[in-house]
């Protein structure tokens, strides 16, 4: 690690259970190497929605991933782990690029909620592959 290298693990998680088994396999790595853990996650407005009557909200949008992201880690790191948690407007694979710039290692299950069923690598872990500075590793449940 170089000095401009952040003892810290960035993993996204969504709430979907691929998400869950990359904070579960980065929790893990975070005991040995003694980084702290940041927990991110994205929401973007539906392609669907409008000013003039969409379906939620916009504050609902962002609450709903909170809610999902505390979901996940509470119920893999347990309520009131040191787990840091992020919520981000913007594309998914751009904030979890942008949050481990400068950051040991990036963390992303094989694929979240919007991924086709059945794909091995969905496009957010996809981007991050090959786009990130940092080493990222890929979880398959």
């Amino acid at each position: 690690m170089d000095s401009t290298t952040e003892n810290v693990i960035i993993v996204g998680v969504d709430g979907s259970e691929p998400s869950r088994s990359a904070l579960r396999w980065a929790l893990r790595q975070a005991e040995h190497t003694g980084a702290e853990v940041r927990a991110v996650v994205a929401w973007e407005y539906p392609a669907f929605y409008s000013w003039e009557g969409g379906p939620m909200p916009p504050d609902d949008f962002q609450q709903a991933a909170e809610r999902n992201m505390n979901d996940a880690v509470d119920a893999v790191a347990g309520p009131g782990s040191a787990v840091q948690r992020v919520v981000v407007h913007g594309h998914s694979a751009q904030a979890l690029l942008e949050a481990a710039e400068g950051a040991q290692l990036l963390v992303v299950g094989s694929r979240g909620h919007g991924g086709f069923y059945r794909t091995l690598l969905g496009s957010v872990s996809q981007r991050c592959a090959v786009h990130a500075k940092c080493p990222v590793v890929i979880v398959r449940d």
